[in-house]
């Protein structure tokens, strides 16, 4: 960090907060969860700390079973469509980035190049696709199957639903709109390109209907963790949520991941890797190790046992409570998140009992306690060794987990030159420090060659 490089800190935002229990606290809103005008708040909020971007995840289904376990932590149960939200937050904030999940499995390519290209020109310049296959069964049961396909048929998929996405933000080139009201030309017709595209999954013949997005093509992101999803990240991504929970693991991750993207023609500057991290801001750290405490004891054994049943897929609550979890009670593999999978496999190789594993699994995040000097030292910590380029923050409790955090570690991290103290750009790109991918088919006359039919990137 002596270099004067700053750090990326971008929000996942759920209601009440990421914490299973923050619902259940005096300080929740019950309304939350579809109150616009809460969203916008807590994003105007979000942007006075000058985080790089509000994000929010997104699954395409509820769940329909264990509603007895689900009612508990009622997560993905009662919520709006995230691209439509992030539309009412573009206009009520002007520069932080705002970013959403939408599936390759069960979304059309133009469908998903239409609707991030409209939040890229109504935000100005700001929109962020997260590129996800999906990975739970419910979703699948929405869309005419009993269950996701093989992790690597999805993986295969998203690629080419990738490749036809961004080719269909390059329909225009950045000039093609001229206005020319004296000769009744809006357009010029020689800067229009059609996609004519048939492939495994895929078949698209036209172009976007819209002019080319603000920033050429929203900011990807990536969240996959597998060897599939680490090949994925390294040829695609711009933005990759990071997994593990120490910085050793933080720091393998990082160095693999990078390492995998010279093959690919780029440069490990052109991808930004962002730890995954709850922060707890407390007097002290015993005080902030104290609150975690309360939250983790409001929430209900049953929605614990439905969170590994989920993520390691199988369940686990015929178990006592207070043995170990025999080894013998692992599935041999997993076709949803794997390095959550990862994560409880761990835990249970232990010899940690059942009510332990359930309260120590945090989905691959580390957690930061302290006041705000400690937790700047953390972080600080993490980048400096090679863990991370900044963090994908997991508010704990909502509101007040986002005020302590941008009230009293933002200061201190720009105390120490490590974080911006106002944006640097008009777009996510800019203040990103990412390059804005010029239009293909205007590169390809400019160096004289041609355009493949199918381009993967620029």
């Amino acid at each position: 960090m002596s270099s004067g490089k700053k750090m990326v800190l971008g929000g996942l935002f759920e209601a009440n907060g990421y914490h299973s229990s923050a619902w259940l606290l005096p300080s929740a809103v019950d309304t939350a969860p579809t109150d616009v005008e809460y969203f916008q708040r807590i994003a105007r909020l979000a942007e006075e700390g000058k985080l790089d971007f509000f994000f929010l995840a997104d699954t395409p289904a509820a769940r329909t079973e264990n509603l007895d376990a689900w009612t508990r932590g009622p997560l993905y149960m009662n919520m709006l469509e995230p691209i439509t939200l992030l539309t009412a937050i573009a206009g009520a904030t002007s520069h932080i980035g705002l970013g959403a999940t939408a599936s390759t499995s069960f979304y059309e390519p133009y469908n998903v190049a239409r609707l991030f290209a409209s939040l890229d020109h109504i935000s100005h310049g700001r929109a962020a696709w997260n590129v996800v296959t999906s990975a739970n069964d419910f979703a699948a049961r929405n869309f005419g199957l009993d269950r996701l396909p093989p992790h690597d048929k999805r993986y295969a998929k998203a690629r080419e639903f990738f490749q036809v996405v961004r080719a269909l933000w390059d329909t225009w080139e950045d000039d093609a709109f001229i206005h020319d009201k004296a000769n009744a030309r809006m357009f010029d017709p020689g800067k229009f390109h059609v996609l004519d595209h048939e492939g495994e999954f895929f078949r698209v013949h036209g172009g976007l209907n819209m002019a080319r997005p603000p920033q050429g093509s929203p900011v990807i992101f990536q969240a996959g963790a597998s060897e599939t999803g680490k090949e994925f990240a390294a040829e695609t991504a711009e933005v990759v949520f990071g997994t593990g929970a120490t910085l050793d693991e933080a720091v393998q991750f990082y160095g693999d991941l990078k390492g995998r993207m010279a093959k690919f023609g780029r440069h490990p500057d052109e991808l930004k890797i962002l730890s995954g991290v709850s922060i707890v801001v407390g007097d002290n750290e015993q005080h902030a190790r104290e609150k975690w405490a309360a939250w983790q004891d409001a929430v209900h054994i049953d929605i614990g046992l439905m969170y590994l049943k989920t993520d390691l897929e199988t369940d686990l609550s015929d178990l006592p409570l207070d043995e170990p979890v025999p080894p013998s009670r692992i599935p041999a593999g997993s076709n949803h998140h794997q390095v959550y999978f990862e994560e409880i496999v761990g835990l249970i190789r232990q010899g940690l009992t059942l009510r332990e594993v359930c309260k120590r699994y945090n989905r691959s995040k580390a957690i930061f306690f302290g006041d705000a000097v400690q937790v700047a030292d953390q972080m600080q910590a993490w980048v400096e060794a090679g863990a991370s380029d900044g963090f994908m923050m997991a508010f704990p409790v909502l509101p007040d987990s986002l005020t302590e955090f941008t009230s009293q570690v933002v200061p201190e991290l720009q105390r120490r030159g490590l974080f911006r103290r106002t944006y640097e750009g008009a777009t996510l790109r800019d203040n990103l420090g990412l390059r804005r991918p010029p239009n293909r088919y205007a590169a390809a006359r400019h160096a004289g060659v041609g355009v493949p039919v199918m381009a993967i990137d620029d």
